[in-house]
């Protein structure tokens, strides 16, 4: 079930696209926005998340079972996340976890709540546990510290360890913990009955809060090097290329779905893509779309060679930061130099002569579509980015053997 958030109707809100269809992507002056969330005084409309719940005894442990994180001695209030892998060691959930003493509390996107209910419902067996999908009667706001007490009559609570190391967790960063960019981001979740969103909106801004919307913030997630299921996360990702070894993974914990292929990378090879930060090029009035290639061209200036050039990845995430300017998240084969120029690749479609969303249509090479009688065209652009290594192309092989094919999909 989609939900579309009240809070659409104030004057300037421009809904968000997909996966934030049915909250604000803005609500008319994205970077006061940003700076207001970034300082601690923005709340961001996520009502469009997800949230499920499981009771019963064996909630915590019978979770264990099922994924790849320790559970079992989760404390009420404590903070954690999990990952449900399929047997190939591919990423399928990334839920926000936490428990109250007798409610554990699940908050995932909009696209996977209702599968991860019904999944968690169909591994019930004879355990004591009940699973509910809640997010009709629970909203989530999003903070970067958390709500003030009196907002409003808060549920569940939940605190981003990211980029903490978890116990028994390792880290693919190239930087040293100390160093990483991600202490910056301090993210909240507060979940509270969906039919105050709006009052507790209005005491936020009785309190000197500002609303946000969601672009604010992508813009300080893809700083903070922080993967997004819904964005990162694609048919083929498994833990390792997102460095999400760290926070979301125990490797010492018991047999789960897909754990042969986390130990066997882990140990013995190498994953086969790593999750990059890119400074784009901030000459162009637009930004390029999630699946717009990366590529790694001898010559970046070459753009009839560029547009024939074999992309070495994607870009997942991209937003404008209101400091360091257009900035992206991207997937990209694990051999790339890392000193290497990298070029993002993107083709804009447009309807007749109108301009671009996001302002005036850049200068690039554009190509009219062959002449079918539509009004449209499209537009290969260019980006300059410099990466950023997130992952270290030589994470894993932890053990020091040779390297094999572990993620080989079964025929």
């Amino acid at each position: 079930m989609t939900y579309t958030s009240p809070l659409l109707k104030r004057p300037g809100a421009v809904e968000g696209g997909a996966p934030d269809t049915g909250v604000a992507a803005h609500y008319g002056n994205p970077v006061k926005e940003q700076r207001a969330l970034e300082a601690g005084k923005g709340a961001v409309d996520l009502s469009h998340y997800s949230v499920v719940t499981i009771t019963g005894e064996d909630r915590l442990s019978w979770l264990t079972t099922l994924s790849s994180q320790q559970l079992t001695g989760l404390q009420p209030g404590e903070s954690s996340e999990l990952l449900l892998l399929d047997i190939s060691g591919r990423i399928e959930q990334a839920p926000a976890v936490t428990d109250d003493g007798e409610t554990t509390w699940l908050i995932t996107e909009s696209s996977h709540g209702p599968l991860l209910a019904s999944w968690l419902d169909s591994m019930k067996f004879m355990l004591r546990v009940e699973i509910t999908d809640r997010s009709a009667e629970y909203a989530v706001i999003g903070s970067t510290r958390p709500l003030p007490e009196g907002v409003s009559v808060m549920v569940s609570h939940w605190e981003d360890p990211w980029p903490r190391l978890a116990p028994g967790a390792a880290s693919y960063a190239q930087v040293d913990d100390d160093a990483h960019p991600g202490l910056d981001w301090h993210w909240h979740l507060n979940v509270i009955p969906r039919e105050n969103l709006e009052a507790a909106v209005a005491t936020l801004e009785e309190q000197g809060w500002q609303l946000a919307g969601s672009q604010a913030a992508e813009a300080l997630r893809i700083a903070a090097w922080r993967p997004r299921l819904a964005r990162e996360v694609d048919d083929k990702a498994i833990p390792h290329e997102l460095d999400l070894i760290r926070t979301a993974v125990h490797l010492s914990k018991g047999c789960y779905k897909g754990q042969e292929t986390v130990a066997r990378v882990h140990n013995l090879g190498h994953p086969p893509r790593r999750l990059v930060f890119l400074h784009l090029d901030g000459t162009e009035h637009t930004l390029p779309t999630p699946g717009a290639q990366v590529l790694a061209p001898t010559d970046a200036t070459d753009t009839a060679a560029l547009a024939g050039e074999r992309p070495v990845g994607v870009v997942t995430s991209a937003a404008r930061h209101h400091e360091a300017g257009p900035i992206a998240l991207a997937l990209v084969k694990r051999k790339v130099d890392p000193a290497q120029q990298l070029v993002v690749r993107d083709v804009l479609t447009s309807a007749g002569d109108a301009e671009p969303a996001d302002g005036p249509e850049p200068v690039a090479d554009a190509e009219p579509v062959a002449d079918t009688g539509a009004e449209t065209q499209q537009q290969t652009v260019f980006y300059a980015a410099a990466q950023e290594v997130i992952v270290r192309p030589d994470a894993g092989q932890a053990v020091g053997r040779p390297q094999g094919n572990f993620v080989r999909r079964p025929r």
